[in-house]
């Protein structure tokens, strides 16, 4: 069966077409698949498209007991194929068989949204699901149905395919729908200006549901963003001001809200090493294994290993608007959540958006334009490995260079090559120095570590600019690559 992609659906090609790939399979045998994705990414947007389009049932779970969402499954199934009564089932392999049955004769989509609700309330689904989904199940041979179970609890998705559990290695297809890049953001929000755009980014993130938050309120104007950010953003009557908090109470496996909170500030704060965020929030290091691991599961954490040295992980906040709640809001909440308060409160807060929003997130955008958008003209190579951050100890300097961006080739069994070094200021204009300081890096690598530096490029970012020796410089080097906001957006 063919999907014709909606009009209205932003981007999403890549997505659309492997969805339709597995939901179009008319050959003999039920199929699964697993759709994950941070909230508000627009994954029920995309499949009840696809259900529309393939004339598929579309459940959406909700919270509920066991009885319950059994009563609303049976009642949605018996709305789909146009029964008189409701569909009453006492178990859940009772409604899974129906589902099952479904595809008796044709290809026919079944998609169970929210899927961890149920989970909550039947833990023994996924297993119920593994049994009629069994290779030498006849019901499962002879039926065509697709079944997909799509959720936002990134914990929970993340188990059901995961070791030992019940669903391993029962779905053929594993989908998962992410941000938009902060290229696409641009466009989405329809932002032409690139620095008003970045700085919009480091606000919202790549998430189109806040778009719609916002019923498209945008910054008009560079000379807008200010007045933006007082009434979309700090206005506590906006439906942005709480939303962070509300994504920390939607994960089912973050119990200890006000410890996970305190996390999530120590590292919005620029706390990101273990030791610092112990400090920041009054705990031994050791005790905070466990919360940084399930926030890593739940998709708010990162856990970015330095490239350059073992053991010595840094942990960022993945979604820009969590970061920007905790390191801008959180700590004036009270003031803000009175009426009118938001414009006399963000110039006061302007200096901290710069230097703990700004800064930390132009480095993150850095690693994704060397990781996914130069190309070997820039790079020297069509061929990358690992992106990150790393750290080199200078000894002759009795100081630690850190570097926001490290690229490394590809882990081949050959001697790995240094493929760039890069730094990335928001409000500084980078020179000579801030080159040589790169270059410095290069030469202790060369020494300490296993590492072909021959080619290495020294990649500078800046929103501010650059000075006319560094030009110059690079002009002649080719191997100093100078990238500002045009070009991050932009080029190559």
């Amino acid at each position: 069966m063919g999907m014709a992609r909606p009009a209205d659906m932003f981007d999403r090609e890549v997505e659309w077409e492997r969805l339709g790939r597995f939901l179009g399979d008319d050959t003999a045998g039920a199929t699964l698949g697993v759709v994950s994705g941070r909230r508000r990414q627009g994954k029920s947007f995309l499949l009840e498209a696809a259900c529309e389009q393939t004339g598929g049932m579309y459940v959406q779970a909700v919270e509920s007991t066991a009885a319950d969402a059994l009563r609303m499954f049976g009642a949605r199934l018996a709305e789909h194929i146009g029964a008189p009564g409701q569909l009453s089932y006492g178990r859940w392999d009772e409604a899974i068989d129906a589902v099952l049955r479904l595809g008796d004769r044709v290809s026919t989509p079944v998609v169970i949204d929210e899927f961890p609700y149920l989970v909550k309330s039947a833990p023994e689904l996924p297993s119920v699901i593994q049994a009629a989904f069994g290779p030498r199940q006849a019901r499962r041979r002879e039926s065509r149905t697709r079944l997909v179970l799509c959720g936002s609890a990134l914990s929970v998705m993340g188990r059901l395919l995961a070791g030992s559990a019940p669903l391993r290695g029962r779905a053929s297809l594993e989908l998962t729908v992410p941000t938009l890049d902060y290229r696409l953001a641009r466009q989405f929000w329809g932002i032409e200006d690139v620095a008003l755009a970045t700085r919009v980014h480091a606000i919202v993130g790549g998430t189109p549901a806040y778009r719609d938050f916002l019923r498209g309120d945008r910054p008009a104007s560079p000379d807008d963003f200010d007045d933006w950010v007082i009434r979309a953003v700090l206005d506590s009557a906006s439906p942005l001001f709480r939303e962070a908090r509300y994504l920390l109470s939607e994960e089912p496996d973050l119990r200890d809200n006000a410890l996970y909170s305190s996390v999530l500030a120590a590292v919005a704060s620029g706390a990101t090493t273990r030791g610092g965020i112990a400090n920041h929030v009054g705990r031994a290091s050791s005790d905070l294994a466990h919360p940084l691991t399930v926030l890593v599961d739940a998709g708010l954490l990162l856990r970015c290993d330095d490239l350059l040295r073992d053991r010595r992980p840094l942990w960022r906040i993945a979604e820009p608007l969590v970061a920007f709640y905790h390191a801008m809001i959180r700590p004036v909440f009270g003031q803000l959540d009175r009426p009118g308060r938001a414009g006399r409160v963000w110039p006061a807060l302007r200096p901290t958006f710069a230097a703990q929003v700004l800064g930390p997130h132009l480095e993150s955008l850095a690693r994704t334009w060397v990781a996914d958008f130069a190309g070997p003209e820039t790079l020297g190579t069509d061929l990358l490995g690992d992106v990150g951050h790393g750290t080199v100890h200078d000894h002759a300097g009795r100081a630690s260079l850190e570097l926001d961006v490290v690229a490394l080739g590809p882990a081949d069994g050959a001697r790995r090559r240094l493929v760039a070094l890069g730094e990335a200021k928001w409000g500084t204009v980078l020179g000579v120095a801030h080159a040589d300081r790169l270059d410095r890096a290069r030469a202790l690598l060369a020494h300490t570590r296993d590492l072909d530096t021959t080619a290495t490029r020294r990649i500078l970012f800046s929103a501010a600019g650059f000075t006319d020796a560094l030009r110059t410089q690079a002009a002649a080097d080719p191997q100093i690559v100078l990238v500002d906001l045009d070009r991050l957006h932009h080029g190559s």
